[in-house]
């Protein structure tokens, strides 16, 4: 156990799999007690246990984050159990794949409400026990698509850059007042949210290479909650999209669109699905969803140096572009 987390309390949504189960563990293995929630408590359950025979304790609290009232439920049973938290992840979300016209709004709305109202009933009810004792820090889970626009994820992006947006003014609301707002933003992650995930497009999907692992993901969460930092995107393809978005926009978003006609969809028809945006779905409790391994390094690498590359050529072309000085200067932050 490390001394730094002995006693502290941090509270998780999304926590039956995936990243917030990856959390979970990796909090336990430190020595922190960890309050777990999300909609299924099978695998809060057994993933409590888990936690406790690492010496923690682990409180399950099945929670519905599109439900402002059950979140509250939350906080206050975390205070109940522990007196205090010291951090909350608000790590709850759904993925959704359609265009537009194919996506159904009742679809859209609850993924809203999910990725988007979760968090800001979450932050709200961290924040009221936080006030009380003048500490704490909040980690809000945004995405790669918090930063950078996608074709057929748009209720996905629309809830990924409100929750970045929504932290970066919470964030300025409470200055120097003991309490950290941290945005962590993943690439793609091998989590079961590819099993999970609605599917409006007619075509089996796939994640897009690179996929990193979620304990990446948990490793930067802890980072994060002991050194607050203001916003942190996971993964080098996610460091490379926003790079290459902020110089080149319209040559990224073509290039995205093309990559994901061609690397999103297996060559197999499936009818439409509303996956676990509505009721969670009892399959993919693990903290992996299969789609990662070492073999697939060097293709990790070879995209993300190719991308690079790419914009690097684009930008040499383009060196007699007087514009060019503006837009490297907007995307420096000069």
């Amino acid at each position: 156990m490390d001394r730094v987390w002995k006693k502290k309390v941090i509270v998780i949504t999304g926590a039956s799999s995936g990243i917030g189960r990856a959390i979970a563990l990796l909090l336990a293995k430190k020595g922190a007690h960890v309050v777990l929630a999300a909609r299924r408590e099978e695998p809060l359950e057994d993933l409590a246990a888990e936690c406790e025979a690492l010496g923690v304790q682990a409180l399950v609290v099945p929670t519905d984050v599109a439900d402002a009232a059950s979140v509250r439920h939350l906080a206050e049973e975390a205070v109940r159990a522990f007196g205090h938290f010291d951090g909350w992840v608000n790590n709850a979300g759904v993925y959704m794949l359609g265009s537009l016209e194919e996506t159904p709004d009742e679809a859209f709305r609850q993924l809203m409400e999910i990725n988007f109202f979760g968090t800001v009933s979450g932050s709200r009810a961290a924040l009221g026990q936080f006030r009380r004792q003048g500490y704490g820090t909040l980690v809000n889970v945004s995405s790669t698509f918090g930063s950078v626009p996608a074709p057929y994820v748009s209720a996905y992006v629309s809830s990924k850059f409100a929750v970045r947006g929504f932290s970066a003014s919470l964030r300025q609301e409470l200055l120097n007042t003991g309490i950290d707002v941290c945005t962590v933003m993943p690439a793609a992650i091998d989590t079961p949210l590819w099993r999970h995930t609605a599917n409006y497009t007619g075509w089996r999907i796939r994640p897009v290479e690179p996929v990193y692992t979620p304990e990446r993901v948990a490793r930067t969460i802890l980072r994060v909650l002991r050194h607050p930092e203001p916003e942190t995107l996971v993964g080098p393809a996610g460091k490379s999209f926003a790079t290459m978005h902020g110089l080149l926009p319209g040559t990224f978003e073509r290039t995205m669109r093309a990559s994901t006609d061609a690397l999103h969809f297996k060559d197999a028809r499936t009818g439409p699905t509303s996956g676990n945006v509505f009721q969670p779905m009892p399959e993919g409790t693990g903290t992996s969803g299969g789609y990662h391994g070492a073999g697939k390094q060097w293709l990790r690498r070879f995209l993300v140096a190719g991308g690079l590359a790419a914009a690097a050529v684009t930008l040499r072309r383009r060196a007699s572009d007087r514009r060019l000085g503006v837009r490297l200067s907007h995307a420096l932050g000069a």
